[in-house]
């Protein structure tokens, strides 16, 4: 799979948001809405930046998600939809990265 980095590009019609996971006090969920996409996934320091190492599941009406299992920590995180780098729009917060995009960023706390 070969991807380009693509900076702030982001879609605003496109809800995402961040939860946590009922019963799992280290885990996060992420949602994307992306109706059109055919293959999403999350690439972050948590599977250090492996492209393809962390799908997303479509859970129907153009949703997808993803559930994570963390130590408490800090991470940083972009999606990947149909092999274009894609900011999360309900990211509290993000930090630059080096390719002149933005990083959205996961605090995981201790229970």
């Amino acid at each position: 799979m070969k991807l380009k980095q693509k900076g702030k590009r982001m879609a605003t019609k496109h809800k995402a948001k961040s939860a946590k996971v009922a019963g799992c006090s280290h885990c996060a969920c992420l949602k994307l809405a992306r109706p059109k996409a055919r293959e999403v996934f999350i690439a972050g320091s948590f599977n250090d930046w492996q492209l393809a190492a962390t799908p997303l599941r479509s859970v129907g009406d153009g949703n997808w998600i993803a559930e994570l299992a963390l130590p408490p920590g800090r991470y940083e995180y972009r999606f990947i939809v149909d092999g274009q780098w894609v900011d999360d729009p309900a990211a509290k917060a993000t930090v630059p990265n080096p390719f002149g995009g933005l990083n959205a960023v996961l605090e995981v706390r201790p229970v």
